[in-house]
């Protein structure tokens, strides 16, 4: 398997990234460190005395033969920063990953757009991120988040409809994190890639989230924040994406929610106001041909027109409310309802409480 050998070494204790570029720089080659001996190891300096004591002990008894089957079983494929697939937007940031393990094919040069938010998002969000990240992905810009819950998921979830997709997760592939994911990181390794910096084994840990953020900004040409609060993973993300020079953009929400506060405070310090996808294609024309964003005009009847009309992108409201304020006989209501799901014009957030749906492909 390609660059076995360095995904060995990685699993040393003592090497990251720094050392692992070192070893690199002087061997060339994973497999020569790996079978060199000590003199020669010593000689390149790469190695403190510990951690070379740490790789000959190391390597005296592991199983080359293992690591391979454990990354056939999971589909996972090792991609080192010398390789062709590297993707180049992410040698430009600092301290880019030596390694990278993903699922799925990694291209070198595309444009990407990151989406970050919220986990508890509102349905005013989840709502957003799809539509915004489903016209994205249809213009061919590749969407990168980390897969978590909320905004992430349904930025890639949007992606999936109309294009490709990239999730950057904060733990070892053979891990699902979090777990009811499982299905949507399969159908995202089928069209897009599933990366991270970590090797297998290496569970989800609060640590991991800040350095996996990283990458999904070296991805990145920007990112959008969909709901953050003041305080909040997304807002180091933006500040690490203008860190790196990267755009910022942010979607603007309730003044009185806490979950826009962090987007409000980002437009004020410059980031761009973002409505529809686009407003950061316009950013980019020089990169993709301007899209059409295409509204799907769906009859409704005359009841299902007075619903739509009466509710709100972003506050559910309950059938009895609908019921009174548009006089609709309850015995038809049901129906009704059920009607607009299936057209998708509206959507049950919880038992009876509805919201109405945006309507883009």
């Amino acid at each position: 398997m390609k660059n076995i050998y360095w995904a060995a070494l990685h699993l040393v204790p003592g090497i990251g990234n720094k050392t692992l570029r070192h070893l690199y720089d002087y061997f060339k080659d994973g497999e020569v460190v790996w079978m060199a001996d000590k003199k020669t190891l010593l000689d390149s300096k790469c190695l403190s005395e510990k951690t070379l004591s740490e790789l000959i002990e190391f390597r005296q008894g592991y199983s080359l033969a293992q690591l391979e089957d454990e990354l056939s079983r999971y589909k996972v494929k090792i991609c080192i920063e010398a390789d062709e697939e590297y993707p180049s937007s992410l040698k430009e940031i600092f301290d880019p990953p030596f390694i990278l393990y993903y699922q799925g094919v990694l291209k070198s040069d595309e444009s990407c757009i990151g989406v970050v938010g919220a986990r508890a998002c509102t349905p005013y969000g989840a709502q957003i991120a799809q539509n915004i990240a489903s016209q994205l992905a249809k213009a061919d810009f590749t969407i990168v988040s980390g897969a978590a819950k909320g905004i992430d998921t349904n930025a890639h979830i949007g992606a999936l409809k109309t294009g490709r997709t990239i999730a950057v997760l904060g733990c070892g592939l053979d891990i699902a994190y979090p777990q009811e994911n499982k299905q949507l990181l399969q159908d995202i390794a089928k069209t897009g890639a599933v990366i991270s910096e970590l090797p297998l084994k290496t569970a989800p840990i609060p640590g991991n989230f800040p350095a996996r953020n990283r990458i999904i900004t070296g991805l990145s040409k920007g990112i959008l924040v969909v709901e953050a609060a003041k305080k909040s993973g997304s807002l180091i993300t933006a500040e690490l994406a203008l860190s790196e020079g990267r755009d910022v953009f942010a979607v603007p929400g309730n003044i009185y929610s806490v979950k826009s506060q962090g987007c409000h405070k980002l437009i004020q310090q410059g980031a761009k106001l973002v409505t529809s996808a686009q407003d950061i294609m316009d950013e980019y024309h020089s990169f993709v041909p301007k899209a059409q964003v295409e509204t799907v005009q769906i009859e409704m009847t005359a009841e299902e027109q007075a619903i739509y009309d009466y509710l709100s992108l972003t506050e559910p409201k309950c059938t009895d409310e609908i019921i009174y304020k548009l006089r609709i006989d309850v015995s038809n209501i049901a129906f009704i309802l059920l009607q607009m799901k299936l057209k998708g014009l509206i959507k049950e957030t919880s038992p009876n409480f509805y919201i109405r749906q945006q309507r883009c492909v």
